[in-house]
């Protein structure tokens, strides 16, 4: 099984080439010929909905390739048709906020090479308007020098996997108590035999969360495995969030792999993220973040990376749980 991978695969060759002078650029210098690449980070985009919109930033030059990350930058989005035949048809713009790893540099007020830093940039409250193809225009300033890049993108007349307002399956998901099941498949960082890191995520199951009637935060990623580098800084945040906001919400973490090596997924994971495209290719994006409310629904979800704030306020904006 093939599964895309997030912000790791963006080839050189693929790149807008800028040739830029050399300079300072947040503490690091840019070199001639560094060629600039933008591509969707998010997925499953759906028509007639506000949603977050994340896009990743790559530079590429005789350094390697390293990310783009602080400061803020404007997004112009085009309807292609729903072929992607059409002319550009002018839709919503947005600016889009720097979003860092969690425990990485995001103190910088414009976009910068930054060295230990890492993230993508977002926008909140998009709205498409028809299914089809779409085209990203981002405009940012690099080292002083401006430049304009783009991706397409396909958005669906309805979301592909759970979004906002629909019942949250009511998954059995894998916790310790689970019957004959290793703990690797629990959690991968338990691979080798090293004890389950953060078992307070796995008490609950999101099955039994939504039948007591309790709101659930729950993180699908794999943080042995995850070659995006977010889900296990995702899973420290969520350890986090749990001890700062203990009584408004039961948290989880989802593993993503069964067994890794036989490519095998968790059957939680699929029945949420599992999907196959028009022409059969399966395709599973990850990490994704849900908050499911004490009524079974989902009140929000953030993919692949999300804002600690933004997190923590929904769960404030929750009452309290009962004991």
């Amino acid at each position: 099984m093939t599964l895309r991978r997030l912000l790791l695969s963006m080839l050189v060759a693929a790149m807008v080439v800028v040739s830029c002078t050399s300079g300072q650029n947040g503490g690091e210098n840019v070199n001639v010929d560094t060629s600039y690449a933008v591509e969707m980070a998010s997925t499953w985009h759906y028509a007639g909905a506000p949603q977050r919109v994340q896009v990743g930033i790559l530079a590429s030059d005789a350094n390697g390739i390293r990310p783009v990350t602080q400061g803020a930058i404007d997004l112009e989005f085009s309807y292609l048709g729903a072929d992607g035949s059409g002319e550009p048809s002018a839709g919503p713009t947005a600016t889009a906020t720097y979003i860092p790893v969690p425990g990485t540099d995001a103190s910088g007020d414009v976009p910068a090479i930054v060295t230990g830093a890492n993230g993508i940039y977002e926008a909140d409250a998009v709205s498409f308007d028809d299914a089809g193809l779409w085209r990203t225009t981002l405009s940012i300033e690099i080292d002083g020098v401006p430049r304009r890049l783009t991706t397409d993108f396909r958005v669906d007349a309805e979301s592909g996997i759970p979004a906002p307002g629909m019942p949250a399956p009511k998954t059995e998901t894998l916790a310790l108590d689970s019957k004959n099941v290793e703990d690797e498949s629990v959690d991968s960082m338990a691979a080798g035999g090293d004890p389950i890191p953060d078992p307070e995520l796995h008490e609950w199951t999101i099955g039994a969360a939504i039948e007591q009637s309790r709101p659930a935060l729950v993180l699908f990623g794999t943080p042995a495995f995850c070659t995006s580098r977010f889900c296990g800084p995702e899973v420290t945040e969520i350890q986090r969030l749990a001890v700062d906001h203990p009584d408004r919400a039961v948290y989880i973490h989802v593993e993503i792999w069964k067994d890794y090596d036989a490519q095998t997924v968790n059957k939680g994971a699929a029945e949420w993220l599992l999907r196959e495209l028009p022409d059969g290719t399966p395709q599973m994006t990850e990490p994704w973040l849900y908050l499911i409310g004490s009524d079974g629904v989902i009140a929000d979800r953030w993919g692949p990376l999300f804002d600690s704030a933004d997190v923590a306020a929904a769960l404030e904006a929750l009452p309290p749980m009962e004991a």
